[in-house]
């Protein structure tokens, strides 16, 4: 919930809606055109699929929403938005380069350092305590809005130092790695993810990290 007191945050601090701010101070900046919490009518024909689990395990496509091509009245800061791998490269991209892409600045790189630092103390850091499918332990914590593995040997990944990633409900996942200059953007369109993205998820970072000559 702490996301959508952000989103309301912002709407308060700017005296603007939500989808409006995005817009204006992030996508359109960035050139990430196929964003928003709506899909226009002229571009229905490229929304994938999107399925759930049925009885026996498999997958069944569930309908699209009928007002789909319409913006909603509730726009939370979690959750909602539509959009395409090439568009959420730009955004990673933007924080990969500490707040800038192509001589835009989003954010200053020292919001960027907050974001993607711990801020849970070590008694959290026990592998009792979860947010979402990610557990906390030692070397890996939560920063603003997603995970960070900030000593990955400790947590036994192969990601670099202060990496951070989050996934996404239909079995979207991304990671940033500042040390190796790397960002991934995967997506898959499944809800009830957890265990098919995870096991994926580990798949892309093994393949990822062997392609690399000079980490």
């Amino acid at each position: 919930m702490s996301v959508d007191v952000q989103a309301l945050l912002v709407e308060r601090l700017s005296g603007k809606r939500l989808p409006e701010f995005l817009r204006e101070r992030i996508f359109e900046p960035l050139g990430m055109k196929d964003t928003a919490y709506f899909v226009p009518q002229q571009k229905l024909s490229r929304l994938v699929t999107y399925y759930t689990a049925d009885a026996s395990g498999g997958m069944k496509p569930e309908p699209t929403e009928p007002n789909v091509t319409q913006e909603p009245t509730l726009t939370p800061g979690g959750h909602g938005l539509f959009s395409t791998a090439a568009d959420y490269v730009r955004f990673c991209q933007m924080l990969l380069n500490a707040g800038e892409l192509n001589g835009v600045r989003i954010l200053a790189p020292s919001s960027v350092r907050l974001m993607r630092a711990n801020h849970l103390p070590d008694r959290l850091l026990t592998g009792q305590f979860h947010i979402g499918a990610i557990f906390m332990q030692p070397g890996q914590g939560f920063a603003y809005d997603g995970a960070v593995d900030f000593d990955p040997l400790e947590v036994g990944y192969t990601l670099g130092k202060d990496s951070f990633f989050w996934f996404g409900l239909a079995g979207t996942w991304f990671w940033i790695d500042p040390a190796n200059d790397v960002v991934f953007v995967g997506m898959t369109q499944r809800l009830i993810f957890v265990p098919n993205v995870n096991a994926v998820n580990q798949a892309s970072r093994s393949l990822t990290y062997q392609a690399l000559v000079r980490p």
